[in-house]
């Protein structure tokens, strides 16, 4: 009985408290009531007070003559409200704090109710170390067809092993690594919990990190994958639970006990078995570093899989032991020694190879389980997940095929693997992966995905740089000169790439450049490009490689960056997409264990984007699929060319270490690698006669053998609008003259709002002087003035003009000459007024933004030309031209279309001898600001249509669209005028190269 109630009934002591009311053990007095006040004795004596008369009534009615005065309140009136207020507040006081105490007592009800709820899930300490779901994971193709399945922990490779048998030196790496606070903190990580709360909330996504070991046990032990608010108070709750329940050491031994370490092993004690064969017991530093770092990604820190990525990983274990000091760095030296060699060795590698039991498409495999664990975290094996894949048996089968095949062939020349990655481009479905030829072939590292691994790409990178050109202006049609070029390389010595063969191949359109994968003209795109813009086409692209410009040079445009094949393939994919970029994914579906379809992801990264406008990748799809534009460098009938329009690039780098071949259809995109996973090089393989023959027969087999593919016709690439069909002159992408040979003339495909309009400015007629060859003028006699048609060969971006002109009469251009005859022996003719030009406006050095207005005076014959062109070093684009005297308005440009800086204007002149006469001016172009808007806002100045010249332009003709295909509409806005792109120089000057160079074959 309680002793309250014993001493109830017992009978008071005289020493005792005689006031039951007052507490006893000390003095304590309450407090004595209030005295009344004392009554006011009134002055009139109470028989006066009763016999008088009431007082007369008070007039509120001011006399005549007088204003009214309102009657004055005594200070008894005045202070009764007060007095009242004071009562309604003492009245409420207590029921306001009765509510707010009824308020807080509710809460704490509350709370104490959800968390009662929660805490009666925690099983007895005895059972917590071998919770686990009943469900295992499993992965199927897309057709359902089961292939692979990850078995419950328990009926694995699970054993318990008690506190006291745990090795100190695990216990500090584990600490260290996860939880360094574990022994002091109360099992819960508030701030993390509330960081993960406000994602769920704001941005409809989970965010890990900074969970404590206890919370991870709850996760691993108690809680579903799914991330949900819901989750995350339960595994607060519980974690608290646990902490007041359990003792540290307890939860230390459940926690590794639990856990997931990879290749199917579930507690140290297994993990210990499976990659070391001992007992936890005899762990050593090294040994326990490395296990300490698997549990946070075990599917991608697998030494068996990923021994790079595990190495890394201990690195990052041991800093922390020291930091926590655990060890020294002598210790971790050490430990890092004896790994590096462990991890390479037989036994290790053996033990690897007996513990993963794929069967079908195992790097696949591997590659989806690390995206459920990216997703879902370490716990996602054990929620009894159904994941369906969008692998295609039929395609992995052909991909498996063709790569042994293909390896067995060059096996004298020290190729050992090859990897390929095979992709739907219309929504990133991957159909096949391939990352090794054989899996269990530790001789060629078989277990590494060299999909997913970084290597060095050769020119199959040159798209994307060809494609940072066209959107800057250049067409298919640009010329470029494929000449040995020596670029500028700072305080270096010049870099001087080569070609593939080792030639030179003159003047070639980009057309022929792309096609034929010419390593000089690519190097001088870039050059125009500059590398921060290439870098941002391919990070627009999916490349998650190119992060710093000062890492690379020129050599980047050759492959002097490294890559991964699944995310060159989803490049070349939004190519055949008409722009749009589909990211890859290996899913369909995803069911968890109660039969609930998952997101498969939410992130806006994982959304399609149109990265360029339809019409520029259509101008690559159909260069990468011209087989007549490559055949001087691939021949005719190459492994490149198939049964079915297809675009196709290969790439090889120097030593030929790396080779590659990419491309396909608007089905189906594939890309393949062939070389040797520890970097040694091949014999003579080049992307050709190493990659070029899989990724054909890949292709030419999925449409003959692949159910999804059978019935598919062969078709050309969908054609958006706004492209039209012109004739140029070759050697200036120009409309032809009269004077361009028909030989030199060629059909290409354009932009509309970039369909060349100026003249060919290459060959001209000129006046020479018979007697000497050299440029005629008015003093000559007319007898020995005779009209020729000569080749003005356009000046190069590096090169210098005089070996451009020396290649040109090499090759049989018609080179005019470049002095003036004096005439000295002839009769002087009629002279005529000298020819002058002049700009008025803008002024020399003025700020310009906007359409600009370039106001000027030509004085010349009538039957002499002028030109008004806008420019940067030597690369011109013309924005007016005419013949005769011209005063007033040559004409206007968009200053902004040309980049910030300096910005040259310039106007020339020919007289009837051919002989140039020029004025220019040089502006600076800044950001354009739209006007403030007003209430009537004025309009944006209208552009003058530029003065035609008098001879006939050929009208460009529209392609037609192919009826099979339905037409993409450009999801991008036309650029502005001028219709003639700039070739301008970059702003930007080149990075120094690499220290060891790469020149890649095509």
């Amino acid at each position: 009985m309680n002793d309250s109630f014993q001493n109830a009934n017992r009978p008071p002591d005289s020493n005792e408290n005689p006031n039951p009311l007052q507490p006893s053990g000390y003095e304590y007095e309450y407090p004595s009531p209030r005295s009344a006040p004392a009554r006011r004795i009134p002055t009139t004596p109470p028989a006066e007070r009763a016999n008088a008369a009431p007082p007369p009534p008070v007039s509120r009615v001011a006399p005549p003559g007088k204003e009214f005065e309102p009657p004055r309140q005594t200070v008894s009136q005045v202070a009764a409200p007060r007095s009242n207020t004071r009562v309604w507040a003492g009245r409420l006081i207590p029921f306001l704090l009765g509510g707010l105490l009824l308020v807080f007592c509710g809460g704490l009800a509350l709370v104490g109710g959800v968390y009662a709820f929660y805490a009666n899930e925690l099983p007895p300490s005895d059972k917590l170390a071998t919770v686990n779901t009943d469900q295992s994971t499993k992965i199927y193709d897309r057709n359902g067809g089961l292939l692979y399945e990850i078995v419950d922990p328990n009926l694995g490779r699970h054993t318990i092993v008690p506190p006291e048998k745990i090795p100190q030196v695990l216990k500090q790496a584990t600490l260290a690594t996860e939880d360094p606070s574990f022994y002091s903190n109360p099992g819960v990580d508030w701030y993390g919990v509330a960081r993960a709360i406000y994602y769920l909330v704001r941005y409809q996504r989970p965010v890990s990190g900074a969970s404590t070991i206890t919370q991870q046990l709850i996760k691993t032990a108690l809680l579903s994958p799914e991330q949900t608010i819901e989750r995350k108070i339960k595994e607060a709750i519980l974690a608290l639970e646990v902490t007041r329940r359990y003792s540290k050491d307890q939860i230390l031994a459940f926690y590794l006990n639990t856990i997931n370490y990879g290749n199917r092993s579930y507690g140290i004690q297994a993990a210990s078995q499976s990659y070391f064969q001992k007992d936890v017991t005899q762990l050593d530093l090294a040994e326990a570093s490395l296990l300490a770092g698997l549990p946070q990604l075990p599917a991608i820190y697998d030494p068996c899989i990923n021994p790079d990525k595990a190495l890394e990983r201990q690195q990052v274990v041991l800093g922390l032991m020291m930091e926590q000091g655990f060890i020294n760095q002598a210790q971790a030296s050490d430990a890092t020694k004896e790994m590096q060699a462990r991890v390479t060795s037989d036994p290790f590698v053996n033990a690897c190879r007996a513990g993963i039991d794929y069967s079908h498409a195992p790097h696949f495999v591997e590659y989806v389980r690390q995206e459920l664990q990216a997703r879902y975290g370490p716990e996602f094996d054990r929620a009894g997940l159904q994941v369906y894949t969008t692998l295609d048996p039929q395609m992995q089968t052909i991909v498996e095929e063709e790569a042994r095949k293909q390896i067995g062939a060059l096996k004298g020349k020290n190729v050992n693997s090859a990897a390929a990655v095979v992709v739907n481009p219309k929504n990133g479905e991957i159909y096949a992966m391939l990352g090794s030829v054989d899996f269990n072939d530790k001789e060629i590292d078989g277990q590494v995905n060299v999909a997913t691994r970084l290597r060095q790409p050769g020119s199959s990178i040159k798209p994307l740089n060809y494609l940072a050109a066209l959107e800057k202006g250049w067409t298919p049609a640009t010329p470029i000169y494929d000449l040995v070029t020596e670029f500028p390389n700072g305080s270096q010595p010049p870099y001087v790439p080569k070609n593939y063969d080792d030639k030179e191949h003159g003047l070639v359109t980009l057309r022929t450049a792309l096609a034929n994968s010419y390593n000089i003209p690519a190097v001088k795109t870039l050059y125009f490009v500059g590398v921060p813009e290439m870098m941002g086409v391919a990070q627009r692209f999916g490349i998650t490689t190119f992060t710093d410009p000062a890492r690379y040079g020129l050599s980047l445009t050759l492959g002097g960056g490294e890559v991964k094949l699944t995310e060159l393939t989803g490049a070349y994919a939004a190519l055949a997409n008409g722009g749009q970029l589909q990211p890859l994914t290996p899913f369909t579906k995803i069911v968890d264990g109660n039969g609930r379809e998952l997101p498969i992801s939410n992130s806006d990264a994982a959304q399609p984007q149109q990265v360029t406008d339809p019409r520029y990748a259509y101008l690559l799809t159909n260069i990468l699929s011209d087989n007549a534009a490559r055949t001087p460098a691939f021949g005719a009938n190459s492994p490149l060319k198939v049964s079915r329009p297809a675009f196709v690039k290969t790439g090889t780098t120097n030593d030929y270490k790396d080779n590659w071949t990419l491309g396909g259809t608007n089905e189906l995109v594939i890309g393949v690698w062939v070389g040797n996973p520890r970097n040694e090089a091949m014999r003579n393989v080049s992307g050709i006669t190493g990659a070029a023959p899989i990724w054909h027969n890949v292709l030419e087999r999925a449409y003959k053998e692949v159910d999804a593919f059978k019935g598919i016709a062969p078709h050309d690439f969908s054609i958006p609008q706004g492209l039209v069909q012109a004739e140029v002159c070759n050697e200036s992408g120009l409309v032809p003259t009269e004077f361009c040979p028909a030989d030199h003339r060629h059909s290409e495909i354009f932009l509309n709002n970039q369909a060349p309009t100026q003249f060919d400015d290459v060959w001209v007629k000129l006046k020479i002087d018979s007697t000497n060859g050299q440029l005629a003028n008015e003093n000559c006699a007319p007898e020995v003035i005779q009209e020729n048609v000569f080749a003005k060969l356009k000046e190069d971006l590096v090169l210098p003009y005089d070996k451009i002109r020396e290649w040109g009469a090499a090759n049989g251009y018609p080179i005019p000459p470049i002095e003036n005859s004096p005439c000295t022996n002839n009769v002087p003719g009629p002279t005529q007024e000298p020819v002058a030009v002049k700009i008025n406006r803008p002024d020399p050095g003025t700020n310009v933004s906007g359409v600009v207005t370039v106001n000027g005076m030509v004085r010349a014959p009538q039957n002499a030309a002028w030109i008004l062109e806008v420019g940067r070093t030597g690369q011109w684009v013309a924005i007016a031209s005419g013949n005769g005297e011209t005063r007033g308005q040559l004409g206007q440009f968009d200053a902004n279309a040309f980049g910030e800086g300096e910005l040259d204007i310039r106007l020339t002149a020919t007289d009837e001898f051919g002989r140039p006469y020029e004025d220019k001016v040089r502006v600076y172009v800044v950001p354009f600001i739209p006007p403030a808007l007003t209430e009537e806002p004025t309009k944006r100045p209208r552009r003058t249509r530029t003065p035609e010249p008098t001879a006939i332009i050929a009208t460009p003709i529209p392609i037609e669209t192919p009826t099979e295909e339905p037409t993409l509409e450009p999801t991008l806005e036309p650029t502005l005028e001028p219709t003639i792109e700039p070739t301008l120089e970059p702003t930007i000057e080149p990075t120094a190269e690499p220290t060891v160079p790469t020149t890649p074959t095509p």
